[in-house]
């Protein structure tokens, strides 16, 4: 059924995950020569060891063979459906300030499933406004709202001090993820899925890389 892991999808590990998504970009971006792609290349272009691209595609089933690669669409297809993206996902964002425009004008969301379909913002000069084809409505009808959109997914670009209120509204609606871009923590149930994107943390992370140089990428226990 749709929305429902496969007991593959299931094992996987966040890290092998994000990786799966790193190959597909590869898979995708490739002229593949006669449609077939090794792991080797994959392994080169992502920065990961050869043995781990296989093991990770091993997961997925029975899709390469050793000397000739993989079958690039079959592949592609493969890795989609491990990561649930097989698809289409609706999701809501709230916050349209710079930021959530600037996720709006991204068309790598729709081109993986991923369909807006509700804005919502507190203030009222951006309520009733249309923004790349949506009417921004009240922050205020955020549950009722989601509910009726029939939404899975959150988008939360608002400030700190209104995240908590808006991801309770989400949950409430029966959202199942929020994106979260607000630099705060937010404790949801166990039953809602959470991924924060916190642009400080990452540029203090990518500072401490330069600064540390080589030493940085060491993953220490």
């Amino acid at each position: 059924m749709d929305g429902l892991p496969t007991e593959r999808s299931q094992r996987l590990s966040r890290a092998a995950a994000l990786r799966l998504s790193l190959y597909l970009r590869c898979v995708a971006e490739w002229p593949a020569d006669g449609d077939k792609v090794s792991s080797s290349r994959i392994a080169e272009a992502v920065g990961v060891s050869d043995a781990q691209v296989r093991r990770d595609l091993a997961a997925l089933g029975h899709l390469g063979q050793r000397g000739v690669g993989y079958d690039a669409r079959e592949l592609a297809a493969a890795i989609r459906t491990a990561l649930g993206i097989d698809r289409s996902w609706r999701a809501v964002l709230v916050g349209v300030g710079n930021l959530g425009r600037a996720l709006l004008r991204y068309q790598g969301f729709r081109a993986q499933g991923f369909q807006i379909v509700g804005l919502f913002d507190s203030d009222p000069a951006k309520v009733g406004t249309e923004v790349e084809g949506l009417t921004v409505e009240p922050a205020v009808r955020l549950a009722e709202r989601a509910a009726a959109l029939r939404v899975e997914l959150g988008v939360l670009t608002v400030p700190g001090e209104m995240a908590h209120a808006a991801a309770e509204a989400l949950v409430g609606a029966g959202v199942r993820g929020i994106l979260n871009f607000a630099p705060v923590v937010l404790k949801l149930p166990r039953k809602v899925r959470l991924v924060t994107v916190d642009l400080a943390i990452q540029l203090e992370q990518l500072a401490f890389q330069v600064q540390h140089g080589d030493g940085a990428n060491r993953d220490d226990e």
